[in-house]
């Protein structure tokens, strides 16, 4: 799946550069020039993830990664660095910051997609295209299409996102407020209980072929996705 990529990048023709790649590899580009714009832009939507340049104009990249790392609402966004310091000491001030990756200038397209993947692999799961199957439940995000125990399922666009998600974060308990956050988007304003709607349109679908039961309510707590039986 396409991710949307905030880059934050005080050099025009290397924001142009990475723009044009990511693009042709399929993602959402938003650009910032300092990190100012960039925070307009994350208070309006939160991207998947974050192109920091750590020289930047007034606030530096690794003070504007320390203060996303410090916000409850950002903490959990990938953020690679972008900077032409490659000393080690360097390095490990920028990961000690809360930077997922560091890529040291001049890099090849190719490397930073690759770079850009891999972490979005490890944070941002639902932000790939890798077909996903846990219990026999498999979802396929290039093809939009879910399959149980070898059956197609037909859902809808919002259920296919609810489940893209809760079967990338296996195991895990969501709120409805970060399933609204996640599924919806932080900018998008609809009542909480609009995601047990989904959730049953979801076991409906599901039912027929008995995996509805993957689909757990966690009382007081929310929702997860797990093939172990409760």
């Amino acid at each position: 799946m396409a991710a949307t990529i905030l880059v934050v990048e005080d050099e025009p023709a290397i924001q142009t550069l990475i723009a044009v790649n990511l693009k042709r590899a399929g993602h959402e580009v938003v650009g910032a020039l300092d990190a100012e714009s960039a925070q307009r832009h994350i208070n309006e939507a939160l991207p998947d993830l974050i192109l920091l340049d750590w020289m930047l104009p007034g606030m530096s990249g690794l003070e504007m990664a320390r203060r996303l790392r410090g916000d409850a609402r950002t903490r959990s966004v990938p953020i690679i660095m972008l900077t032409a310091r490659g000393d080690e000491r360097d390095k490990v001030q920028g990961l000690e910051t809360g930077a997922d990756d560091y890529v040291t200038k001049p890099f090849s397209p190719r490397e930073l997609l690759a770079r850009i993947q891999a972490v979005l692999r490890r944070r941002a799961p639902e932000a790939t295209e890798d077909a996903v199957e846990i219990g026999g439940l498999r979802v396929d995000p290039v093809s939009h299409r879910v399959a149980a125990n070898g059956q197609p399922v037909t859902i809808g666009p919002t259920e296919f996102r609810l489940l893209h998600f809760l079967i990338t974060h296996p195991e895990r308990v969501h709120s409805r407020s970060q399933l609204l956050d996640q599924v919806w988007g932080d900018h998008v304003f609809v009542e909480e209980r609009t995601v047990d709607v989904h959730v049953r349109r979801l076991r409906a679908a599901l039912e027929p072929t008995g995996l509805e039961r993957l689909i757990q309510t966690v009382r007081g707590s929310g929702y997860r996705l797990s093939a172990e039986a409760v």
